[in-house]
Parts: structure tokens; sequence; C-alpha cells
């Protein structure tokens, strides 16, 4: 990865993230069913059954790649093991959460940019939670001891973490294809995604 100190004008890696990522960022979150009203205890435990289908081996993924560059925190930021809380509140032993499918087809993360457009991804997602945690909550009762934890994933500390977050990325000189690669990774993430829910049958 090189500086990009030659090409000034050039937008930043947040920049071109949020402008490669926009359209499918919307159109994944109008198809989750958060706010369906169909929505009931036994769909919202599918879709976490899901989530985890996903995140597993992401998370794998990214943090047995090594490349994920220094000054990212992934204990702290990990969030498979929550899921695995939130299934277990939901009913499943620990048997039941291995057999559980997961993703295959994920997004190659065979660079440090591919790996932080994947991460901006999932670590966007926790600010898109707080939203879903409120109405979790108003709508099935749900909370961190029942089901609901890994919507408030990081909890008080979600603005924070998102600003930390930004605040990484920013110190990270990247090139311009080292940027694109990043945006690449970021949209392959989303759509790697939606593809999952889908083919598990949890999205409207």
């Amino acid at each position: 990865m090189h500086s990009q100190a030659h090409d000034a004008s050039a937008p930043s890696l947040l920049e071109a993230l949020r402008a490669g990522t926009a359209l499918l960022h919307v159109a994944l979150e109008k198809r989750l069913p958060f706010f369906s009203e169909h929505l009931d205890a036994d769909g919202y435990k599918r879709l976490i059954q899901a989530y985890y289908g996903f995140y597993r081996p992401m998370e794998a993924a990214l943090y047995d790649s090594d490349l994920i560059p220094e000054g990212f925190d992934q204990v702290m930021r990990v969030k498979t093991p929550t899921l695995v809380t939130d299934l277990h509140a939901l009913g499943l032993n620990e048997d039941a959460i291995n057999a559980l499918p997961r993703c295959s087809n994920l997004p190659p993360l065979d660079t440090p940019a591919a790996c932080l457009g994947a991460l901006y991804v999932l670590e966007g997602a926790t600010l898109g939670g707080q939203v879903l945690r409120r109405e979790m909550a108003q709508r099935l009762g749900l909370d961190a001891e029942n089901g609901g934890a890994f919507l408030n994933v990081y909890g008080a500390e979600t603005g924070r973490r998102w600003k930390d977050f930004l605040d990484y990325l920013g110190r990270l000189p990247l090139d311009t294809p080292a940027k694109q690669r990043g945006v690449d990774a970021a949209r392959s993430t989303f759509s790697c995604f939606e593809q999952w829910l889908d083919g598990q049958q949890v999205l409207l």
C-alpha cells in the first residue's frame, strides 16, 4: 500500500466506500424484515440463525487472514460470540448452533484494502442495529438477555467505536487502486450477505 500524496484531490477511502456502497446498503435495508408486521418470534430466530451463518465464516476469514492493517482491535469488535449468546437465549444448544448452515460464498479478502472494505460493512451495521434494537424491544420484547444482544453489540459504546473506526480508516494511506479494492470488497460483502439471507429465506 502506498501513499496517495501525489493525488490530493482523490476521495478518501471513507468517501469512496460511502459512495460505492450507498445503493447496495439501501437495497438491502428495504428487504430486511425487522419492520415487517409479519415478523414474529420464530421469524426473528431464523433471522439471527442466518446472521450467524454469515458472520461466523466471514469473521473467521477476516481474522485468520493476517491482512487487516495494524490498529484494528478485533478482540473488542468480533461479533460472532454475541450471536452465539443470542442463539442460546433463543433456545439453541451448542450442537444445534454448530449444525446451522454457514455461508461459503464470501467476498475475496486477499488484500489489506479488501479486508478494510469488508470491515466497513460489518462495523457500519452496528449503527443500524440501534434502530432495530428499539423496534425489536417494542414489538417482540427482546433485549440483551433474551436474544437481542447482537442488535446492541457495542451498547453505549456504539457511537464512539464507529468514530474510532472511521479515524482508523482515515489514518491508513491507500493509493487509488487500493481504495478501489476496498470498495469492491465492501460491495461484494453487501451482495454476498444479501444473497445468503435470500437463500435462507429470511428477506422480504
